[in-house]
């Protein structure tokens, strides 16, 4: 049964484990094994030529980590899902599962900065080449297209200038050309946003963030076909070995029961946030997908269920007066990830993506004066009000 005809809520806290199968135990149990036994020789055997369902060693599969890997397939309407040891993890062995040397990979223009990264390492140690582009029309996406090209990797909204791609439109282009299209779903979760349903072939989440929303646990998930997930799963997760424990799974099986609450809270605080930094003196500019003003508003209409809960705006002035802002803060916390319970600030260009040089930077949106905000579950009003001060100081 799809979570279409049982609703994403039900499904997030029911779908893939059965209490009756662990002796009762409401919670999934923590299996804190590295290796299995066999009953017999012959049974080790047929596990390893695949010829037997079953667990062999904890590095290529796990009963804790196959719940959340199951419940992960279901939420995003996917055929089966890889848990990983960070979102980076989950990236990389997606990239390097579908490129080989001298393939071309197409990004939107403004990824994370550890994503660029890999991009540019990728690109010098193995001529793994990549462009990026606005993918604001279908001919700039054409116009791109090589024919070595094999990837077109999407972030929307893009970190950290909240910019919206056209799922749809990107899908159209790349199925005309037989062309894999990846996208990081990490700021909407499955509850917001999912990418599948509109024609994309593989979902990556940097689950620390919404997924497990504590700030308890580092982990990444991919979602896709069958084939795809089990030929990444026997390649570049089991070679490279970036895999999941189970107690990180464990926690993420935990918070993605509360997800749907969580994210409604995220996205009710963003908005009151909004309305209020965009009448604030001090600030030049907001970007938040779930307003009218912002310039991607007709695709969130079509693609997203709400607009998140991550703000990003300008302050009128320099880095240093956006440094100012930071520093005056006393509730909201000073810190680079997202989607935790406590409200987070940080500052794009000199932290999480100091790595891309500033001519890239400003291509991409990342002005000095540009912040990122994380709006957490705490009262609203007492989040407004710690910004209101340090807005003022300015």
């Amino acid at each position: 049964m799809k979570y279409t005809e049982k609703r994403f809520e039900t499904a997030a806290i029911h779908h893939g484990y059965c209490t009756k199968e662990h002796l009762g135990s409401l919670s999934v149990p923590i299996f804190q094994t590295s290796t299995f036994t066999f009953d017999t020789a012959e049974q080790g055997e047929a596990r390893f030529a695949g010829q037997e369902e079953g667990f062999i060693y904890s590095r290529l599969a796990n009963p804790t980590v196959r719940a959340l890997e199951e419940k992960m397939a279901y939420l995003e309407e996917g055929e089966a899902a890889l848990a990983f040891s960070s979102g980076m993890a989950a990236v990389s062995a997606v990239l390097v599962a579908l490129t080989k040397a001298n393939d071309h990979i197409i990004c939107s223009q403004g990824v994370y900065g550890c994503t660029f990264g890999l991009l540019q390492l990728m690109k010098q140690k193995y001529e793994i080449d990549h462009d990026f582009c606005p993918m604001e029309t279908e001919e700039q996406i054409r116009q791109l297209i090589r024919p070595e090209t094999v990837c077109i990797y999407v972030e929307t909204p893009i970190n950290p200038t909240m910019k919206l791609i056209d799922l749809e439109m990107v899908v159209k282009v790349a199925k005309e050309h037989g062309i894999t299209v990846v996208v990081d779903n990490t700021f909407c979760s499955p509850y917001l946003q999912r990418p599948l349903l509109f024609g994309c072939d593989v979902v990556i989440h940097s689950a620390t963030k919404y997924i497990g929303g504590h700030g308890d646990v580092i982990a990444g998930i991919a979602v896709g076909t069958k084939e795809l997930m089990a030929e990444i799963a026997k390649t570049t997760q089991k070679d490279i070995g970036g895999v999941l424990s189970p107690f990180d799974a464990w926690l993420l099986l935990r918070g993605v029961k509360t997800l749907a609450v969580r994210m409604d809270r995220h996205c009710d605080n963003a908005e009151k946030i909004v309305e209020r930094l965009k009448q604030h003196p001090a600030v030049a500019n907001v970007y938040y997908p779930n307003d009218p003003d912002h310039y991607s508003y007709s695709i969130y209409k079509k693609q997203m269920k709400r607009g998140g809960g991550l703000i990003s705006f300008e302050v009128k002035g320099t880095k240093e007066e956006a440094q100012r802002l930071l520093n005056g803060l006393r509730l909201i916390h000073i810190a680079v990830s997202l989607g935790d319970t406590e409200t987070l600030i940080q500052h794009p260009a000199t932290m999480t993506h100091a790595v891309v040089p500033e001519k890239a930077r400003m291509e991409m949106g990342i002005s000095d004066s540009l912040l990122r905000l994380s709006v957490g579950l705490e009262a609203w009003e007492d989040i407004w009000s710690d910004l209101e001060q340090a807005l003022n100081q300015l």
